[in-house]
């Protein structure tokens, strides 16, 4: 059996998306690969099929490191209650929302210990 097939037989019992630890994580033994990073191996193999096939893949990405089947994806998901806190109860657009800049740095430089003062033992003429 293929690790994408693994892969879908994980996503259609659980129905929720799940980050490639959880994959593998659940998957344990099933995985055809003796890979010692079988993450890497499920991450590389469902971002190749997603980017190969597009919209004909089996497979989608719900944000980065989750995916579901994109038949699962389409369907309405039931609304979870979170905290106002929680990162996802927030809107995308709020949290691509950056804090301001802060102010440049003063590029003026306090005038001690230059060597053309008094006090330096600047040039005499």
């Amino acid at each position: 059996m293929s690790t994408l097939a693994v892969v879908e037989e994980i996503l259609r019992e659980t129905a929720v998306p799940m980050s490639v630890r959880e994959i593998v994580e659940r998957a344990g033994a099933r995985l055809p690969s003796k890979s010692k990073t079988p993450d890497t191996v499920v991450a590389r193999d469902l971002s190749m099929d997603i980017k190969k096939k597009g919209e004909g893949s089996l497979f989608t990405r719900t944000s980065p490191g989750r995916y579901t089947l994109r038949a699962l994806a389409a369907q309405p998901q039931p609304a979870q209650s979170a905290s106002p806190h929680s990162v996802a109860s927030q809107p995308m657009s709020a949290l691509a929302t950056r804090k301001p800049a802060a102010p440049a740095p003063s590029t003026a430089r306090p005038v001690t210990g230059r060597a053309d003062t008094a006090e330096g033992g600047g040039y005499a003429s």
